[in-house]
């Protein structure tokens, strides 16, 4: 049996256990509404209304008229504006720009209320030292996906009209890892060690899913920076087919994977069938008859969401990717990743707390 962390928790420590959980809680839902309000930002083109990265600055909008045509005037100096929108008023500039606005005022939002309440706890002695280093590896995530997102915003201010695929997918991505983390860690605070998943029955097909999934967001984000959603507006065919022809027309042949919007939409399709099936596969052997009520209902909770998942994800493709269903989708995914992680610390749980093989979770 793993050893307990309460061995090494003082008792201030212990009684601050559960604020801590209800922070990270706090700060992971955070981190939920800053992946939609970053969906709305791609789904409404308002990521490049705003040319420039100030950290501390960059939170005060601007208030008059003249720092409103100072915006406009350098949104008007990026290629988005001169080939797509030139001609915008400034009233439709402010609705990308508040947009784009609250998405960083958003993220330095989580900056503060992740940094405020870990040095309170910290400098208070009510953290445990066993916990210090991945909260502040935690935070460190956290500043370098300001910075990435940054990064990416650069991508479309010369030459192109709009971001890098390839770095919204790694900003995309890597909010989802930030999320898992925040998740995982708030499950586990303060509770006993949980064994290595692969050596358990159930966490390795618990563990593969919630890396399926998180594989799937980075696909997605290839799908949002392409527009890759916008054609192709069929199912379950593909342009009048399920292997669509097509696939591979770029060279060199890796290309096709992240810049055809037909191969990359089609990848994304391939790998909902396969979560699915996996998915269900996992669920259906949680809810054996010895697997604890516990695990059981982890289970039906997997099936659930993923099933309105793959719902959301055909109506929003027939519908042509609406702003409403394109955030529901995108929130469901996240949805369905805490019930993953929800369900590998219910495994883990239940395996650290048997100390034989009696009534044991099953392996198959």
């Amino acid at each position: 049996m793993a050893m307990s962390n309460t061995t090494s928790a003082s008792a201030k420590q212990v009684s601050a256990r559960p604020a801590v959980r209800a922070w990270l809680a706090f700060v992971a839902f955070m981190v939920f509404c800053m992946v939609i309000v970053g969906g709305a930002t791609r789904l409404t083109d308002s990521g490049l209304s705003i040319t420039e990265w100030q950290p501390l600055l960059g939170a005060i909008p601007p208030l008059s008229e003249a720092h409103w045509l100072e915006a406009l005037e350098k949104y008007r100096q990026i290629p988005e504006y001169q080939l797509i929108n030139k001609g915008m008023s400034l009233d439709e500039f402010k609705l990308i720009y508040w947009w784009e606005w609250g998405h960083r005022f958003l993220g330095r939002t989580i900056g503060l209320a992740f940094f405020v309440p870990l040095m309170f706890f910290w400098l208070t002695g009510r953290l445990e030292r066993s916990q210090v280093s991945r909260l502040l590896a935690l935070f460190v995530l956290g500043g370098l996906q300001g910075a990435l997102g940054w990064y990416m915003v650069m991508s479309g201010l010369v030459e192109r009209t709009d971001v890098s695929q390839y770095r919204l997918s790694a900003h995309l991505t890597l909010a989802t890892v930030i999320f898992a983390a925040l998740i995982w860690t708030a499950l586990g605070y303060g509770n006993q060690r949980r064994p290595a998943a692969w050596s358990i029955p159930l966490g390795g097909g618990a563990l593969a899913l919630i890396g399926l999934i998180v594989f799937q967001t980075a696909l997605g984000g290839f799908v949002a920076g392409l527009d890759a959603g916008m054609a192709y507006n069929t199912w379950p065919l593909m342009d009048g087919k399920f292997i669509p022809s097509g696939l591979m027309v770029m060279d060199p042949a890796w290309r096709n994977f992240f810049e055809n919007a037909l191969t990359v939409q089609f990848q994304h399709r391939m790998v909902a069938y396969l979560i699915a099936a996996f998915a269900i596969w996992q669920a259906v052997r949680a809810m054996g008859e010895s697997s604890p009520a516990s695990v059981r209902m982890s289970g039906m909770a997997i099936i659930m969401a993923v099933l309105a998942q793959i719902g959301l994800g055909i109506w929003t493709l027939l519908a042509q990717v609406p702003i409403s269903l394109g955030l529901m989708h995108q929130g469901g995914a996240l949805v369905l990743l805490t019930a993953c992680i929800w369900h590998l610390h219910l495994v883990s749980t239940a395996a650290s707390s048997v100390p034989s093989t009696a009534g044991a979770i099953p392996t198959a």
